[in-house]
């Protein structure tokens, strides 16, 4: 039976709080700041149209399928000041033929490479965990290296595998890209 999506305490310094409008203006400004490197992960983000309307709509119907368990994403805070990091969450676009979620994420770029969505991912996967073993799916664009570096670290302390089959040509900005597949089962 699913499940709604609930906080997560990664530890004294991180939690992961469901995705809410409570988060909007956090977001964007992390967003923003992060520019162009987060549309690897939204890509579905449409640089012509108003950004705040797209996280918006985006928050709107996560946080709706969050409470019915269809959909599971979090605002990644700082515990002591409640600070915006990123976004991380599960969906069911999956393109292996295996998996049965979808796990992505971001860090704002001034708080990247202090192990935020390494400790981020490992909590979610934990919390996703269920009683029988699921497939969970990581794509990443090859050439964004800081994203690839954290996917193959998840997959190696996860004991996941490279899925060729589950590669996947994805247009962000304009561009397709085709990005790598990789699969844990937990």
């Amino acid at each position: 039976m699913p499940r709604a999506t609930s906080s997560i305490r990664v530890n004294d310094n991180l939690i992961l709080r469901p995705v809410t409008l409570e988060y909007l203006s956090d977001l964007i400004e992390a967003f923003e700041e992060t520019w162009p490197e987060v549309s690897w992960a939204m890509p579905w983000i449409v640089p012509e149209k108003p950004l705040r309307q797209q996280i918006a709509d985006f928050i709107t119907e996560t946080e709706e399928k969050g409470r019915k368990g269809i959909l599971h994403h979090w605002v990644m805070m700082r515990s002591w000041d409640n600070f915006a990091l990123g976004l991380i969450g599960f969906d069911r676009i999956t393109r292996s033929g295996k998996a049965v979620w979808n796990l992505g994420y971001w860090v704002r770029s001034s708080e990247q490479q202090h192990g935020i969505a390494r400790m981020s991912a490992d909590a979610a996967l934990g919390w996703i965990r269920e009683r029988k073993p699921i497939c969970i799916e990581l794509k990443v664009d090859p050439q964004n290296v800081p994203g690839r570096s954290t996917v193959l670290r998840i997959v190696k302390e996860w004991n996941g595998e490279r899925c060729i089959e589950g590669d996947t040509a994805i247009t962000i900005s304009g561009i397709r890209t085709v990005h790598e597949c990789y699969l844990v089962e937990i």
